[in-house]
């Protein structure tokens, strides 16, 4: 009896630690919406205390870092060799296993630059993509798999600021979507035809073309520009991608990439200047998306086929100012929805069927938050363009901890904080830390 006693004990612990170490593959995380079960993540922390490792980088990028088991990936410019690198970390250690060129250049503007869009793994192969159009699949040794350029190969981007989408790993195919303008803007773009908005599917393992189709928009000028990522959503059995961008939110069978439906739109008056940066997010039976600017955010029925109209909107939030989003991706825990509003400066939680607002509260300090928040462990993770990390309690949105991680610096931390197994990984403009015990 006293081994079978053992036995149950320790298959209980072994299941509670599974439990506890979940991966973090790609952008929003292991299921899309910004929220990870990990639990007993850390609330109490600084620069040198509860820091298991911190690892220099080369140079500053918005790209959010992904963690597989025992690899931390990572997109970074290196402004000493003015080139893109992906690079991979020991989890346990913060080791540097490898760092590999992938190409020349390190921005475009003064707004971003290249190294924006979070690279994705399934577990076999992981995917780097650059504002460049530069594309890159390693095996987890750092053995470069295959590679192109979007641009050399489908056109050149068309559009006025850094182009950053990050690559989707869904369904056994990597996604991208490109949401341009139909005409050049600054020289970029095709000047002897029509600059076409499209989503590609391609074979993680050897970049085979799957299927490309186009997205269509009535939208003008920069308002077909969109710097959102897809995301995935099964509902009643039916798997989707959700886009978001010029004008609309459309939804997409992964298999073929054939739009299923389609809802627009949050600009009736086709305001030319609305170019849309949060990507979509889904409850269980809500679609939810936020229109540029200080305009509002709508949740969409899911389920719905063809042109859908505005009886497809369950709800929107015109009558609570607060609730909106210009740059953040909401999150998705606990059964509501987190908007970050860094026009706003404000943080909700707000009840996805009914739009109610279950409480708001204003961001510490005066510095910009569009790093996409995190949600685990009944608590939400943001971090400001100085780099500093703000613990909040999920519950009623009080502020736990105000951690400085960064000093003010000419590029902002854009990038969000993401768990996994047991950990925390913040990365600022020159580190990349590990907290936790």
């Amino acid at each position: 009896m006293r081994s079978l006693s053992v036995f149950c004990c320790c298959a209980v612990l072994c299941l509670t630690t599974l439990g506890y170490a979940a991966n973090w593959p790609q952008f929003r995380g292991p299921s899309f919406n910004g929220s990870t079960d990990e639990q007993k993540l850390p609330s109490q922390w600084s620069q040198s205390e509860n820091v298991v490792w911190a690892a220099q980088l080369p140079g500053a990028a918005a790209a959010t870092p992904i963690v597989w088991e025992n690899h931390v990936f990572v997109s970074s410019t290196d402004t000493s060799a003015n080139a893109l690198v992906a690079m991979c970390f020991d989890r346990r250690t913060g080791e540097l296993k490898w760092q590999h060129k992938v190409a020349d250049g390190v921005r475009l503007d003064t707004r971003s630059n290249y190294a924006s869009p979070t690279p994705a793994t399934d577990g076999k192969v992981v995917v780097f993509f650059y504002g460049t159009g530069d594309l890159a699949v390693l095996d987890f040794s750092g053995k470069e798999l295959w590679a192109r350029n979007v641009q050399d190969e489908f056109g050149p981007f068309a559009f006025n600021w850094t182009f950053s989408t990050s690559p989707l790993l869904y369904d056994d195919k990597l996604i991208m979507q490109v949401l341009q303008r139909d005409v050049p803007v600054d020289g970029r773009g095709f000047a002897d035809r029509k600059n076409e908005s499209y989503l590609l599917a391609l074979d993680p393992q050897t970049g085979k073309i799957l299927w490309q189709n186009k997205r269509p928009s009535e939208a003008q000028a920069e308002s077909r520009e969109a710097f959102s990522s897809p995301v995935p959503f099964e509902f009643a059995g039916r798997k989707e991608l959700l886009v978001v961008g010029g004008d609309d939110v459309t939804g997409h069978d992964p298999s073929t990439g054939d739009e299923l439906w389609r809802w627009g739109t949050w600009n009736p008056q086709r305001i030319g200047h609305w170019r849309l940066v949060p990507s979509p997010v889904a409850s269980e039976d809500m679609v939810l998306v936020c229109a540029p600017k200080k305009s509002p955010v709508f949740a969409v029925k899911a389920g719905g086929s063809g042109l859908l109209d505005d009886g497809a909107i369950a709800w929107d939030s015109a009558e609570q100012r607060e609730i909106t989003s210009d740059v953040p991706t909401p999150a998705y825990y606990d059964g509501d929805f987190f908007v970050l509003s860094d026009l706003r400066k404000s943080l909700s939680r707000i009840d996805p069927r009914t739009g109610g607002i279950k409480w708001s509260v204003r961001t510490p300090g005066r510095m910009k938050y569009e790093a996409s928040p995190l949600a685990a462990d009944n608590k939400i993770y943001l971090v400001n363009f100085d780099g500093e990390v703000v613990v909040m309690d999920a519950d009623d949105g009080s502020v736990i901890n105000v951690i400085p991680m960064d000093e003010p610096a000419e590029d902002n931390v854009r990038s969000s904080v993401v768990a996994a197994h047991g950990h925390l990984f913040i990365r600022t403009n020159t580190t990349l830390f590990c907290i936790g015990e």
